[in-house]
């Protein structure tokens, strides 16, 4: 039976005492995907947190997506809704939106990734409310003119634009051609839960004395865990005596799960290596690790490094985009080089040969997660963001 997990207090960086006044709002969130994802669970995340604070929140997905939003929500008590868009450029989709805002009188639109902050900013600007617009990342947002002009201009429209890290600022202020100075920043919040190892440990045969190394991403070659493989197999060549088990939590899959699998296998890993696909239980997992590592090729400031910080685990990471914002080399966490084994292999020897350098690593990260990446700590600062949008415009109003 699947263990559940229980939820521990955070410690809130920004007590709520110390916000702008803000009233009770009634809140459009809205996001252009509904498949499994981290924008999508930050986006449950939050809704769930604001809800719980007295705020009305009416979730706004695709009509044709696959549905895993909608249903989460669901299940969580919302009633969700949906806009439609019927060709790339859709005004239909502007007066579908302002046909649900007024139907609900929503006071505030808080709008995620492109295609709904550039529709939302067009409808709150015909009624005249606030506007937030969250981008978490995202390669190839910018890549075409028209998508940059329509940007630019959603985002000097709004009340705030808000990116996830400074990393994602900075690519966002390049591409666009802006001042980095036009968009907050407000790193993602996971929750505070504790899982339940038991089942794990059986489920994957875990001995006493065996070090447990969790890997959480899919199976593309940009998640490194081929990498990850090639480490820890010079560490076996090595001499390594520390025994070590390796979970990969690869969620759906991907390209790289035939390649892995023949590489664990050419190499003799197979009795130590499980892949684990599908998993709803990563809470569980982490409970059950020594060792979190994230060996990424590129990367936004990633959840699950977050999830593994609250988790208080011990934490090896690529030195790439959001990543050192979360943890600084040495202190809550070691931090490597992408795409290259040696340094990889090292680090790991350093913390899977080193118990109390572990421990030490993991309380460092739980009391910077504390702090800084907790749901608790998002939610503050968009409701002092909400506060100031919601301000704004009803200091606009009053003058006209």
């Amino acid at each position: 039976m699947m263990s559940m997990p229980t939820r521990r207090r955070a410690r809130p960086a920004n007590p709520r005492a110390e916000l702008p006044s803000l009233p009770r709002l009634r809140i459009a969130m809205m996001l252009e995907s509904d498949e499994p994802g981290g924008a999508e669970m930050m986006v449950y995340r939050l809704s769930d947190e604001l809800r719980a604070r007295g705020h009305t929140i009416v979730p706004v997905g695709p009509e044709h997506g696959v549905g895993w939003l909608g249903d989460l929500f669901r299940r969580g008590g919302f009633a969700p809704e949906v806009f439609r868009i019927n060709r790339p450029i859709d005004p239909g989709c502007v007066k579908g939106l302002v046909r649900l805002f007024r139907e609900y009188r929503i006071d505030a639109v808080h709008s995620h990734e492109f295609t709904m902050a550039v529709y939302g900013t067009a409808a709150t600007r015909i009624l005249g409310l606030p506007h937030i617009i969250t981008m978490h990342g995202g390669l190839k947002v910018c890549k075409a003119l028209r998508r940059r002009i329509a940007l630019r201009w959603a985002m000097r429209t709004s009340e705030h634009s808000v990116m996830v890290s400074r990393a994602t600022q900075k690519q966002f202020s390049d591409d666009l051609g802006v001042r980095p100075s036009l968009f907050d920043v407000v790193p993602n919040g996971v929750p505070v839960i504790t899982g339940n190892p038991t089942g794990v440990r059986a489920e994957f045969g875990v001995r006493d004395g065996e070090c447990v190394i969790l890997a959480v991403g899919v199976l593309e070659r940009h998640k490194g865990h081929r990498v990850l493989l090639e480490a820890l197999a010079q560490l076996n060549a090595g001499g390594l005596t520390v025994p070590w088990r390796l979970i990969i939590a690869g969620g759906a899959g991907g390209q790289e799960h035939g390649p892995i699998l023949q590489y664990i296998a050419a190499n003799g890993l197979s009795d130590r290596v499980h892949i684990a696909l599908n998993r709803n239980d990563v809470v569980d997992l982490l409970a059950l690790a020594d060792v979190f590592v994230m060996p990424s090729l590129w990367e936004g400031l990633p959840m699950a490094v977050l999830e593994a910080m609250v988790a208080r685990k011990a934490i090896v990471a690529s030195e790439i985009a959001g990543i050192p914002e979360a943890i600084v080399h040495g202190r809550e966490g070691l931090l490597v080089p992408p795409s290259e084994a040696g340094p990889l292999a090292e680090a790991l020897r350093q913390v899977l040969t080193d118990p109390a350098r572990r421990a030490e690593l993991a309380a460092t990260a739980a009391a910077r997660a504390d702090k800084e990446f907790t749901v608790s700590v998002m939610a503050d600062r968009y409701e002092a963001l909400y506060a100031r949008a919601y301000a704004r415009r009803q200091r606009t109003a009053l003058r006209a």
